[in-house]
């Protein structure tokens, strides 16, 4: 280099800014518990109003994405140069990050509508069903139902015909085994909308699960053509398990003990279901994540037990025998998976112990909340519509308080006497999962169980110690045919848990009726929650901005509760066809009838938090006139008429006057505009159930959202 070259470079260095180094305190790791939050809210924001993209749509969901990465890549090159400093730097780097992960989960849910989408029946139909039967299972009315798919309807081309149609039974005759094509004449209709504004929309449900019509047969089923093969060998072979341990054990113990195996609840009679559910019980028998984690940690411990024989005898030393012990957890789950028929909540619970084994083999802390941060992501991105079920959020709401709790028992068991610990866990554990599950059972089923503690720490044990250690020997037993023993100990605890939830059902107050919460209250109750934990536990807590957020989470949990608190129940629902109106008055809802569209008045009901049934609430003060012409008067000098039966159209149009709400289940034919507010099936058809209230200016209307998908609402 010549002497003018070297004299110039330190200039040309003094006049290059110097890059300033990140500040070790940037907020850049520890964050990923957060990637769910965010998939979920991106996924909650699809749900609220469900619709299928078109290619618009999908432009502006990517290029949403794309502008948050680049903001994402940009935001700490500034911060290096100066331009601006680094909090605001590290600021909009994890903003954008949050975007792009929240614009990603919105996508998701669409594209899963999209994935999913299939003909959805939006007419009545009788006549001939033929089909591939694929389900078997119970009615909440202890019907069996089949669920049939390859549909073959009169008269209805194949761009018409539902992909999958579900029907109940009116009678128990001999089932079909799954993968039997049938044949039988049935009632089918579109899946019905919400019983309300702002009921659960089994429409939404239904179009996840590709089922495009519902109804019921009274009529024999004939078998069309033998049984498939393949996989479906297989899945009556899990039918046949089922009928075996069922036969085997008896009684609705039996029925438990198949449940809880194959997951086949067709042999669980209602009245068990509903001794199961007053007593907080029911989850024992929906094979969820305590029945997958007490299989996996059984199979575990055995497993680790007997290669630390083999090592006690001079053979594998040095080998990771845990992770030996964990691959072999995991190929038992993933069996108990195919076993049980791999279910949504099976699924799920597959996946998060999935997860926390493969921890265990890749020498990392198998629970933390990094480990179920990554199960809840990839069940989102494999099922994003699960962000809005009762299962999803109770089975991780009750895994992230067990989480919270772990480091705080692990320094106070040492200092308990030895015959105190096991006792103390369980009552620690059953108190803490409650205190998390509750609220979210609460705002799903309107109902809480007051002992279901008692009847937890009666039943759980004896799950874990007896149910599923005996299954899991039972079914290795059973390859040599020595599974007798087994059963009849698994039938011994099944018959326990069946005893605690008929004592526990059979106390006073064992149910308390809550009000449902208003659509806000579980996201703000959710996010509320998750923000405070998160942090209290992440990283750089003890500062300002994670202490901020602390007190948000807080008050958003407080807000959720006096939002849920406060908010009144609708004055005056009418049901999507005008078959039944219900009145709020100071005794609770007043039915306009005893009787007709009874599922929507029990959901009703039980959305009011009210434990009374069709026939007591249809007897309060409010209705007068004969059965088929009932009156109510309704605020600020308005009356309502509830008209039906045959000629309810005729009788209409004389009551249609002034200031009068009149409801008729035939539609009315008016020369002009009519004089009352006049509620008909062909008026009502585009906004399905009604919530009516009154403002200053008289009667106000909140109908039902309809749903968007495959462009039409499918009432």
């Amino acid at each position: 280099m010549d002497q003018t070259g070297a004299a110039t470079a330190p200039l040309q260095d003094r006049a290059r800014p110097a890059l300033r180094p990140r500040p070790p305190a940037a907020l850049r790791a520890g964050l990923f518990p957060w990637v769910p939050v965010c998939l979920a809210a991106g996924i909650g924001l699809w749900l609220a109003d469900p619709f299928l993209p078109r290619a618009a749509h999908w432009a502006v969901i990517a290029t949403l994405a794309a502008a948050c990465l680049a903001l994402a890549r940009a935001a700490p090159r500034w911060g290096e140069r100066g331009a601006i400093g680094w909090p605001l730097a590290d600021g909009l780097h994890l903003a954008a990050l949050a975007g792009c992960v929240l614009v990603t989960g919105f996508g998701l849910a669409a594209a899963r509508g999209a994935i999913t989408a299939a003909p959805v029946m939006e007419w009545r139909y009788y006549g001939p069903v033929e089909g591939r039967v694929v389900q078997i299972d119970r009615s909440g009315r202890d019907r069996l139902r089949l669920t049939l798919d390859r549909v073959v309807l009169r008269d209805t081309g194949p761009e018409r015909t539902p992909r999958r149609v579900r029907l109940s039974l009116m009678a128990e005759d001999d089932l079909p085994p799954l993968g039997q094509r049938v044949m039988l004449t049935g009632h089918l209709g579109p899946p019905p909308p919400p019983a309300s504004p702002g009921s659960f929309d089994f429409r939404l449900h239904a179009w996840f699960d590709g089922l495009g019509a519902v109804g019921y047969t009274r009529t024999p089923i004939m078998a069309v053509a033998a049984p498939e093969g393949g996989l479906w060998w297989m899945h009556r072979a899990r039918m046949s398990i089922s009928a075996a341990i069922r036969d085997r054990i008896g009684g609705q113990a039996g029925a438990v003990a198949a449940a809880l195996m194959t997951g086949d609840r067709s042999g669980i009679a209602e009245s068990t279901n509903e001794a199961m559910r007053a007593s907080n019980l029911y989850h024992i028998i929906s094979i969820s994540g305590l029945h997958m984690g007490m299989l996996a940690g059984f199979v575990y411990a055995g497993a680790r037990l007997v290669l630390v024989g083999v090592q006690g005898s001079g053979r594998g030393l040095g080998r990771p025998m845990h992770k030996w012990a964990a691959g072999i957890a995991l190929a038992a789950a993933a069996a108990y998976l195919w076993l049980s028929g791999g279910g949504v909540a099976t699924e799920r619970a597959f996946i998060m112990v999935a997860v926390m084994l493969g921890a265990i083999m890749a020498d990392r802390r198998a629970i933390s909340l990094r480990t179920v941060a990554l199960a809840a992501t990839v069940i989102l991105i494999y099922s994003p519509e699960a962000v809005a079920s009762a299962g999803f959020q109770m089975s991780f709401g009750a895994t992230i308080a067990l989480i919270l709790v772990f480091g705080p028992w692990s320094r106070m068991a040492p200092h308990l006497p030895w015959w105190v610990r096991p006792v103390a866990m369980l009552v620690v554990s059953s108190l803490v999962a409650a205190a998390a599950t509750s609220p979210i059972a609460a705002a799903h089923f309107n109902r809480m169980a007051q002992y279901g503690l008692l009847a937890n720490l009666l039943a759980v044990p004896v799950m874990g110690t007896l149910v599923m250690p005996a299954g899991v020997i039972g079914a290795i037993l059973s390859l040599v045919g020595l599974e007798g023993p087994a059963l009849w100990v698994m039938g011994m605890g099944t018959t326990w848990m069946l005893m605690v939830a008929d004592f526990v059902a059979g106390l006073g107050g064992a149910v308390m009726a809550v009000p449902k919460p208003p659509g806000a209250v579980v996201p703000l109750m959710g996010f509320g929650a998750v923000l405070a934990i998160l942090c209290w536990r992440g990283p750089g807590r003890g500062g300002r901005l994670t202490g901020a957020g602390l007190m948000a989470g807080l008050a958003m949990l407080a807000a959720s509760g006096a939002i849920w608190a406060m908010t009144p129940r609708p004055l005056l629902l009418i049901a999507p066809e005008g078959e039944a109106v219900g009145l709020m008055t100071p005794a609770g809802r007043a039915i306009s009838k005893p009787s007709g569209g009874a599922f929507i008045v029990s959901t009703w009901l039980q959305e009011d938090g009210d434990m009374a049934d069709q026939a007591q609430a249809a007897e309060r003060p409010a209705f007068s006139g004969d059965r088929r012409d009932r009156v109510a008067d309704l605020p600020q000098g308005w009356q309502l008429w509830h008209l039906t039966g045959k000629g309810a159209a005729d009788r209409a149009l004389p009551a249609c006057r002034a200031r009068r709400i009149v409801v008729s289940t035939e539609t009315v034919t008016t020369d002009g505009p009519p004089a009352c507010l006049l509620l008909d099936p062909r008026r009502m058809r585009d906004t399905g159930a009604l919530a009516i209230g009154f403002g200053a200016d008289g009667p106000r209307l909140r109908a039902t959202a309809p749903l968007r998908l495959g462009g039409r609402a499918p009432r």
